[in-house]
């Protein structure tokens, strides 16, 4: 945790908040601060800056928030990821989150297993946790939108122009296709599919919306593992 982000349920009143007990865990036992010290801390939606401990009473701490900066401009980048594996798909949610991602949309694809729709990891309270953590991680106070899309094609012709906006829409995708591009400054939507690749029929219908098939090399790379690469090498992190 590199970032207290106080949530609109810890307010008290003016500058004055109350910790989550995870947090106040974090602030006794791994920074070991006490009344007095402060903490670096953010607003969830808001600016950064400092909490100073007013008070510690029976594990319950109670700050003040000074507000110092606003967060990064995020990077640009809008992530389309076909639905991981359950066991994982946290774990994707909080790397996202702290790359910058600020708008993530979860599709399905005929390779998804459509049992992964059913899982409880997909309870919106648990995905909004996820991203919380990323956003700890980060230091960063602005949470991505989520979009749940398990109608591949009404979303993708339906929805998805409007939703990627403006910019390039890149596909990722192994063969012969043009090398992934690098140092990306302008708004960028990647779409990753499942660990087995887009479906010749999926890749048909994303090239209609605007989408650009591009060469990662020939490694058949994990989700968790392509999702970090793709984003290191296409844009410039603030």
């Amino acid at each position: 945790m590199n970032l207290l982000l106080l949530t609109p349920e810890q307010h008290l009143h003016d500058d004055h908040w109350r910790l989550s007990e995870r947090q106040a865990s974090h602030v006794l036992a791994i920074l070991q601060a006490g009344v007095g010290d402060t903490v670096k801390a953010g607003i969830l939606g808001g600016s950064m800056g400092l909490a100073e401990i007013l008070s510690i009473n029976n594990n319950e701490i109670r700050v003040s928030f000074k507000a110092l900066s606003q967060p990064a401009d995020p990077p640009g980048l809008s992530l389309l990821l076909a639905l991981p594996r359950p066991k994982m798909l946290k774990r994707i949610l909080i790397d996202a989150t702290s790359l910058g991602i600020k708008q993530i949309a979860l599709i399905n694809s005929w390779k998804v297993d459509k049992s992964y729709w059913q899982t409880p990891n997909l309870k919106a309270d648990l995905l909004h946790e996820k991203m919380l953590l990323g956003l700890e991680q980060a230091r960063d106070t602005l949470l991505p939108t989520l979009t749940l899309a398990p109608r591949f094609r009404p979303f993708v012709e339906d929805e998805l122009d409007a939703w990627a906006g403006d910019g390039q829409r890149i596909l990722a995708h192994p063969g012969d296709y043009p090398a992934m591009p690098h140092s990306q400054t302008t708004p960028t939507t990647l779409a990753i599919g499942p660990e087995g690749g887009w479906t010749d029929y999926e890749i048909d219908m994303l090239q209609k919306q605007g989408f650009t098939c591009h060469s990662f090399g020939s490694r058949i790379l994990r989700v968790e593992t392509a999702l970090p690469a793709l984003i290191g090498r296409l844009m410039q992190l603030p």
